[in-house]
């Protein structure tokens, strides 16, 4: 299609780094508002925007009619207003599947940011009825690539550091990793397809696979031997007391092990017919882990 004038809110996080690309590669003009400081263009072709404080002030006679938000969904309320004064016709952004994996977790913090999706879908969905907008939110699964991802990264160099992975009994529960750029991609085409009607779809990977079986896919991308340890839940609380004094791993919870048995698989059929989507195989390179020098 055309190239179309693009805004986008989190063009600085994980996910936006590909998205900035993908949108360049599509022909589109691309507006990236962040609250950083901008020192240099981190981006050629990219125009940078400084959020002002007073976002409810902003004003503006330049027109956006299409956004993407790929910084977490609770905050894209604090820039309706940033929306609107640009014009904003159509706007895909963000959520996650955690809205309802970690609903019923057994970790306040994680309920707490189940909730915190759930209430922000909502909010946004009302707003943009309210004002015409259309609307399309994306719920991927699991999201790994790049290096720089807090996931299958962070599997990695748990891994190079102490050469071995603990995991609470089989660790059985089905997952379906998807790629930062195929959630990228995912963005772009919602955005692009005229036709699309407002709502939510889930994008996951293309490869089902146990828990167990993702990790045993870790360690053969870094090229270590299968080392697993299988510990009983008592066992896994312990070791997270400890881990919690190095810093890099004081937000591991036992919730996470208990859901590693738990299944969060999710079809993205639906997303395939309506724009689609197209993922990639669980197939791990080297630049999408990004090990710690030694």
């Amino acid at each position: 299609m055309e190239g179309l004038n693009v805004g986008v809110i989190g063009a600085t996080s994980f996910v936006g780094q590909s998205l900035l690309t993908t949108l360049l590669a599509e022909g589109h003009e691309v507006i990236a508002f962040t609250r950083q400081q901008i020192s240099a263009n981190p981006v050629e072709h990219v125009v940078w925007r400084k959020i002002s404080e007073d976002v409810q002030s902003h004003s503006t006679s330049e027109m956006i009619s299409h956004w993407i938000c790929v910084a977490p969904i609770w905050v894209l309320p604090q820039y309706f207003s940033l929306l609107k004064a640009y014009g904003v016709q159509r706007i895909v952004m963000l959520s996650s599947t955690s809205r309802y994996t970690k609903w019923e977790s057994v970790d306040g913090e994680e309920q707490s940011t189940a909730r915190r999706l759930a209430e922000a879908e909502d909010d946004i969905a009302q707003w943009a009825e309210k004002t015409s907008v259309q609307w399309v939110i994306l719920r991927p699964t699991l999201i790994y690539g790049n290096g720089e991802d807090k996931n299958i990264t962070e599997i990695a160099r748990f891994i190079h550091r102490f050469g071995f992975f603990p995991l609470f009994g089989k660790a059985k529960g089905l997952r379906q990793p998807v790629h930062a750029d195929d959630v990228a991609e995912a963005c772009v085409r919602a955005l692009e397809k005229v036709d699309l009607t407002s709502g939510a779809y889930t994008i996951s990977g293309r490869d089902k696979m146990t828990y167990r079986t993702m990790v045993e896919h870790v360690f053969l991308a870094i090229g270590k031997p299968v080392r697993i340890v299988s510990m009983p839940l008592w066992m896994f609380k312990r070791a997270i007391q400890l881990l919690k004094f190095i810093p890099r791993y004081k937000q591991w919870t036992y919730a996470m092990a208990q859901r590693m048995n738990q299944d969060m698989d999710f079809d993205h059929s639906a997303a395939t017919r309506d724009f689609g989507f197209t993922p990639r195989g669980f197939e791990l390179t080297k630049k999408d882990i990004t090990l710690p020098v030694k």
